[in-house]
């Protein structure tokens, strides 16, 4: 499902690499010790580092660190900084692949290159929110590749004297809109002598606040015929915040719409191959939805097809399909994957991409998309597309995504894509692939963490959700039996992926894939039709089956 070829592909693109053997641009820069000519003073790290004098870029040293099999050999120095402002980090580099970043409250930046042994630039940028004032640089290299090499580390962003007054309190706070389950509050707009109200605090109760950027909000899973208490401040950019306005009541009417089925456990199913059937599938486990994988874009283009080969409306698929739902069962279907070509590739605006997504659902008969990213992706465009269909359908929408590593979730361009999904206010499961990543101890232990790293990225890109409604979002998916790059997903591993699944009331779980999901070459390498492992049929089936949620 995700091969190292698809990796370094979209490593590549994402990296951001300028031109070579360029002076470092004048800057502002806060870091100290920026070029290690005081070897490491300044830097914390971990592994095999070192100060070197040659090759640099700048001056007479540079970093030089050496990952090992478990770990990526990583400095970084914490550094303080303004709340509400911009920073450009940037750094020099070289090596097989370097990573840059800064991470804070409230900030996940970074970015990656290949560079290979020419020194080239990486650069990010990020705006610190509301009351952050400190942020750890970091540059590390990956799990058991050659050393790399940085220097010239930048991290750029005005000065000034701290903003240290409130905005003024919001007025005219009314509630209304009721519904069965939600609220709708309007405000008047606050005014800030900086010029920038950056977000309104609504506490509903008492409660812990939701941040909105807007002067309305729309509180939502609420009992019906029940009355609620409302009020709202306002803060600005450096994190100084108004009084409360005085509070506002409001009452759902008495009734509330049930939630629309929610396919919550889906193992994915190569539907080019023609066993296990869908129906055959569901007969044996009584598991009666399954993720197809995959459609793609064929010889024609922006004109999706299963495996980019197979006629969307092949009798054999679809008659599977329809004799799966005669049973009660449905389907999510999968774009993208490890091969292309994407659809998101071969269409080339939003428009062409939206026209494809809904003829693969009419095709099916599903309103359930899932979008498996494996490779770099047009975010606009994307993201636009899958914004306009939910909204006109209401379509429910799952991202699919590398892990990074166990310790840091998703890999930094899939961070950007939920970053630009939020700003759209495109809903979606965060579904981290939990297959081969760089780990150190127990296989079931990594898998966890790189879910419960996932979750921390999830809560900077939608902060204002709680950790119930940022666990309902999660998904995980991970490979049965042997994986591409030499990790084992074992019978005790599923259960203890599972059972912490349950336990923290996450909102989908999959697997790579039903037709895996047998003994047939016990001790085998990796293959498309067993798991490699010695185990019954359908067994992970049974065992994820588990999963309540």
């Amino acid at each position: 499902m995700k091969l190292l070829r698809t990796l370094v592909a979209a490593v590549t693109l994402a990296a951001g690499l300028t031109a070579l053997n360029a002076a470092p641009a004048a800057a502002a820069n806060i870091l100290t010790n920026p070029g290690f000519e005081s070897d490491l003073s300044g830097w914390t790290c971990s592994g095999t580092v070192a100060a070197v004098s040659t090759p640099v870029h700048g001056g007479a040293r540079a970093l030089q660190g050496t990952p090992g099999g478990g770990d990526h050999a990583r400095c970084g120095q914490t550094v303080t900084v303004r709340p509400g402002t911009a920073y450009r980090l940037t750094a020099w580099v070289q090596g097989a692949y370097v990573f840059l970043g800064a991470t804070g409250a409230g900030v996940e930046a970074s970015t990656w290159g290949t560079p290979g042994a020419q020194w080239a630039q990486l650069s990010t940028s990020f705006t610190t929110p509301a009351g952050t004032t400190s942020v750890t640089v970091y540059v590390n290299g990956w799990y058991g590749q050659p050393a790399y090499l940085a220097d010239d580390v930048v991290l750029d962003g005005p000065g000034g004297a701290p903003d240290t007054r409130p905005p003024t309190v919001p007025a005219g706070l009314s509630v209304g809109g009721a519904t069965g389950s939600s609220l709708t509050l309007t405000w008047n707009a606050s005014t800030d002598d900086s010029g920038t109200v950056a977000r309104y605090d609504v506490s509903r109760d008492g409660g812990a606040p939701a941040a909105v950027t807007s002067t309305t909000y729309t509180a939502t899973g609420l009992n019906p015929d029940t009355a609620y208490g409302f009020r709202v401040r306002a803060c600005d950019a450096a994190g100084n915040c108004s009084a409360y306005s005085p509070s506002a009541s409001g009452r759902t009417t008495g009734t509330t719409t049930p939630p629309t089925g929610a396919i919550r456990y889906a193992p994915y199913i190569d539907i080019t191959m023609t066993t296990p059937t869908l129906a055959g599938a569901a007969s044996a486990t009584g598991v009666k939805n399954y993720t197809l994988a995959f459609v793609l874009g064929d010889s024609t283009g922006c004109n999706p097809a299963w495996g980019g080969t197979i006629p969307l409306a092949d009798a054999r698929i679809i008659g599977d399909v329809k004799a799966l739902q005669a049973q009660g069962g449905q389907v999510v279907v999968a774009s993208g994957g490890a091969m292309g070509p994407y659809l998101e590739h071969t269409c080339g605006t939003s428009a062409a991409l939206l026209a494809a997504y809904k003829k693969v659902l009419d095709t099916v008969g599903t309103n359930h998309l899932d979008v498996d990213v494996e490779a770099s992706i047009d975010v606009v465009k994307v993201n636009t597309a899958l914004r306009q269909l939910q909204a006109e359908r209401g379509t429910t929408v799952s991202y699919t995504l590398r892990v990074q590593g166990q310790d840091y979730g998703v890999d930094p361009f899939s961070l950007q894509i939920l970053q630009d999904a939020a700003a759209r206010g495109l809903e979606v499961t965060v579904n981290p692939m939990l297959m081969n990543f760089g780990y150190t101890g127990s296989w079931g232990d990594a898998m966890i963490s790189a879910a419960q790293a996932t979750l921390a990225q999830m809560r900077t890109v939608w902060p204002s959700r709680s950790d119930a409604q940022i666990r309902r979002m999660l998904g995980v998916t991970p490979m049965i039996g042997r994986n591409d790059t030499g990790m084992t997903t074992t019978q005790a591993d599923a259960r203890k992926l599972r059972d912490w699944a349950n336990a923290n009331g996450i909102g989908f779980v999959g697997f790579w894939s039903a037709g895996r999901d047998n003994g047939g070459c016990p001790g085998g390498g990796v293959s498309p039709t067993c798991s490699g492992i010695a185990q019954t049929a359908y067994e992970f089936t049974g065992i994820f089956k588990g999963f309540t949620g």
